[in-house]
């Protein structure tokens, strides 16, 4: 019978896996589809700053949860002007900026996943299995939608799958922390309102500004209609949660 760590690195790991599926089911030739999948990524990351995050830091009360919610906005702000300037201080930007940015935000969000599936398990086995394939259900179209984001942003297929399975390997950090150190779940309330103005920001700043260049107005509806589908991904995989 499995240990609850050989079943919580088990399940982290998958999840880190979970990364590569954008190479089975993305084919970057078809650029025409990047759009879609960057106006679906830009409502599953609304959807996850206001369905998921910051009612999950709720606790926190409403002055602490809004404070830390303009501060992640206000740091990915920053750390995407020092992007910026690093990489396209010349006046050429090969690699945008929010494509780092994405891999940073989900990288934070991937290691409180970690932490929540440490949880689950050490409530019971039974309990984590349904909760990490919640998770890695909810993962998958956001996995998906990512690489077309980071392709979309100047980085090579190959790039954009090794950084995007980096990133999602903090599941497995923070699954093993979570294991070791139970009360370290107590300080990770505070970076989900973090990755919240995170994801907002690039949301906001980034992702909606490249959905509104498209002039098309029958394709434009189309944009706002995967928007809305990205957003309701995250409505329903929140009412299962709970």
């Amino acid at each position: 019978m499995l240990s609850v760590l050989t079943w919580i690195i088990i399940v982290t790991l998958i999840n880190g896996l979970l990364a590569f599926a954008g190479l089975i089911f993305f084919n970057s030739k078809k650029h025409r589809h990047l759009i879609l999948l960057i106006s679906f990524t830009t409502g599953t990351l609304i959807g996850g700053a206001f369905f998921h995050f910051i009612p999950e830091a709720i606790e926190l009360g409403l002055f602490k949860l809004t404070s830390l919610t303009i501060i992640g906005f206000i740091l990915f702000l920053f750390l995407e002007k020092f992007l910026y300037w690093h990489h396209c201080h010349d006046g050429k930007c090969d690699e945008h900026p929010f494509t780092y940015l994405l891999l940073y935000g989900d990288a934070m969000h991937n290691f409180i996943d970690g932490l929540i599936i440490a949880s689950s398990f050490l409530i019971s086995v039974s309990f984590g299995i349904i909760t990490s394939l919640l998770i890695l259900l909810h993962e998958l179209p956001q996995e998906i939608s990512d690489i077309g984001v980071l392709i979309y942003g100047g980085l090579s297929k190959k790039k954009a799958l090794i950084y995007n399975f980096l990133a999602q390997l903090t599941s497995v950090i923070g699954g093993i922390l979570g294991y070791f150190f139970l009360s370290l779940k107590d300080y990770s309330i505070f970076l989900l309102p973090i990755a919240a103005g995170g994801f907002l920001y690039i949301s906001i700043s980034d992702l909606i500004p490249e959905i509104f260049k498209e002039k098309n107005l029958g394709k434009l509806v189309i944009n706002l209609i995967f928007i809305i589908l990205g957003l309701s991904l995250l409505i329903i995989s929140k009412l299962l949660i709970g």
